[in-house]
This record gives structure tokens, sequence and C-alpha cells, in this order.
């Protein structure tokens, strides 16, 4: 999946330091970013190819994280390369884009973009917000209310009855691929009463034996996943679709399930897993 960066190890510490010249530098403009990508691996611009500007640790250069040794920024400036080396591409190279680790640290630092970007100003008061100098976190001066990143916890649900999966097709998201169950967890409910919850109101069926399976962090849509497996409580395995979220659903065997390539999402590792004969109930 997107994180299994091995042997290369993600240190999310906040540890502020200031860049050296092999540090890298994350700038983005919405679902772009300034990158090098085409017959060679993804790469981003590091501190000795910038032709000048300002080093200093400040609210428009901020320390992001560091994967082994190096160390990634985020500057909210268009910073000045020498033309044609980098330009602005979709954050969707992140899916696909070699090394896979240099496609995790990027679409990490989107998340985090997304978040500064979203705070700039306190939500009470509307003073502009202070970066601490001990956490990743902003907070007022005037109210004293505190900021941290935003994380979503939601859940993919891989429902197996009579050796077969219910998989669904999303509604109005340009997705042409068959997925798994999935939803967001909603405010006073555990993620095993999401995975109830989303179930039943997406096509209209109950599950049991809940089986949890792996998370795992989706920057693309500021998520935390948590796979589970269930069984469908009953035989009745009429679907019921909720047609302003799935577009289609239905239930596949083994050989018959779609799957994507084993590549960088819980989902797909999960399809697999039962194409595979590995999920039994």
């Amino acid at each position: 999946m997107i994180q299994d960066i091995a042997p290369h190890v993600y240190h999310n510490e906040y540890q502020p330091v200031p860049p050296t010249e092999d540090s890298l530098l994350l700038y983005f403009e919405g679902d772009q970013v300034l990158a090098r990508c085409g017959e060679e691996a993804l790469s981003f611009p590091r501190f000795w190819e910038l032709k000048e500007g300002n080093r200093e640790l400040s609210p428009n250069l901020l320390y992001l994280f560091s994967i082994d040794k190096c160390t990634f920024y985020l500057s909210r400036l268009r910073p000045d390369f020498p033309p044609g080396q980098f330009g602005m591409k979709s954050v969707r190279i992140f899916r696909d884009a070699c090394p896979g680790w240099m496609s995790f640290a990027g679409i990490t630092a989107h998340q985090l973009y997304h978040w500064y970007e979203a705070h700039r100003f306190c939500g009470h008061c509307g003073r502009p917000l202070l970066h601490s100098e001990q956490e990743r976190m902003l907070h007022c001066p005037d109210c004293g209310i505190m900021e941290y990143p935003k994380i979503s916890p939601a859940v993919i649900v891989g429902i197996v009855h009579n050796d077969r999966i219910l998989m669904s097709k999303y509604a109005g998201r340009g997705a042409t691929h068959y997925a798994l169950i999935a939803g967001f967890a909603e405010i006073g409910e555990t993620i095993e009463e999401t995975v109830r919850r989303e179930v039943y109101e997406e096509v209209g069926l109950r599950v049991k034996n809940l089986r949890y399976y792996k998370s795992q962090p989706w920057s693309f849509s500021d998520s935390l996943l948590f796979g589970f497996f269930a069984e469908l409580e009953g035989e009745d395995e009429t679907i019921t679709l909720d047609t302003q979220e799935l577009a289609a659903a239905g239930w596949f065997t083994r050989k018959e399930a779609p799957a994507q390539p084993l590549n960088i999402s819980l989902t797909s590792e999960m399809i697999w897993k039962f194409k595979n004969g590995e999920v039994v109930f």
C-alpha cells in the first residue's frame, strides 16, 4: 500500500529544524504540485537548486517531516527555480509514480498543505492563527483555540456471503471500477457501528461477524481507513441501492470479482485477499 515504503522510514515527529542544501521543497497550488516526473523518477526541488530565497523557517516555509535523514518542507510562496526543470503536475501522479516513498511523501505533504491553507484564521474570532514551536498545532493568541491536523476516520467493508463478495461503484465521481462499501464515521459512533450503518444505508443489508483486517492512512481524502470483512446476516441478499451514493452494486465470485492491480490502496488489497481464497466465513 502507499504507506509501505520500507526500507525507508517515515518520521512524523514535529522537529522544525532549518533545511539543509539537500532538503526537499514541496509547493502546491490547489491539486497541483511542483515536481519533475517524466521518463525520470518523481522528484521535488532540493534547496541547492533554488535561485534565491529565504531559508529560515516562517509561516511561509514550514517543516513537514523526514524520511530516513531527508527532511521535507512546505513553501507557501512559489519558489524560484531555473526554467524547464520543474513544472506543475496533478497530485494524481502520486497514485503510481516511482519511487513509491517519494509519492507517499508527496501526498502526505499535500494533506498538510490543505490543512494549513484551511486554517489561516481562527474559526471563533477571526484572528490569524500562530504556529506552535513545540508541536504541529496552530493556536489563536486571542481566544486560545488550538487546531490540530484533520484526520477523518472511515471504513472499507468486504461483505462475504456464500463464497461471494459484495462490490459497488460510486455514483457521480467519475469512477468506473468496482470497489467495496465505504464511508466516514459520524460523531458519537464506534468504527464497528460505522460499518453496520454504512452497509445498511448504501445497500440495505445487515452484517455480522465483523473481522478487522488492517488500517491505512489515505491522504487523498484526509482519511484514516479501517478495513473490515463481514458476513451477511441472514440469507436475504437483496440489494436496496442508495442511488445518491452508488451507481451499482452486486455479488461476485472469487473468479468474477473485478480487481485493480495490487498497489497502493487498502480496497485493492482486500479484494485480492478475497480472490486469492484468504477470506473465508
